[in-house]
C-alpha cells in the first residue's frame, strides 16, 4: 500500500521561509520522481516543482530561484524548502508520485503567507 504523508506547513510572513517534507512508504523509493503541487483557494492544482530518481529537477516559473526540491532516498523522504515565501504561494501543497499510470497523493498540508 502506497502512502505519502506531508509535514512542515504552517503560517508564515511575507519573506520567510518554510521546509516541507513528505515521507513516503509502500514503494522502493528511490526507483521513483515525486513532485509538489499546490492548490489555492478557488484555483486548479498546480506542479510546483519535481525531482527524477536520479535528482533532475524542474520548476514552474514562479517559484524558480526561491524554492528547491529534493529527496533523500535513505528516509524515503522528498523535501520542498520555499524561501522568499510570497502571499500567492499561499495554498495547500501536496506530494506527488506516479507509479505506472496511477498517482498517488497525501493529504496536504496548509502553507499561508501573511503578515
Amino acid at each position: 500500500q502506497v502512502q505519502l504523508v506531508e509535514s512542515g506547513g504552517g503560517l508564515v510572513q511575507p519573506g520567510g521561509s518554510l521546509r516541507l517534507s513528505c515521507v513516503v512508504s509502500g514503494i522502493r523509493f528511490s526507483d521513483f520522481g515525486m513532485s509538489w503541487y499546490r492548490q489555492a483557494p478557488g484555483k486548479q492544482r498546480e506542479l510546483v516543482a519535481s525531482i527524477t530518481s536520479v535528482s533532475n529537477t524542474v520548476y514552474t516559473d514562479s517559484v524558480k530561484g526561491r524554492f528547491t526540491i529534493s529527496r533523500d532516498n535513505a528516509k524515503n523522504t522528498v523535501y520542498l524548502q520555499m524561501n522568499t515565501l510570497r502571499p500567492e504561494d499561499t495554498a495547500v501543497y501536496y506530494c506527488k508520485t506516479k507509479i505506472f499510470n496511477n498517482n498517488y497523493w497525501g493529504q496536504g498540508t496548509q502553507v499561508t503567507v501573511s503578515s
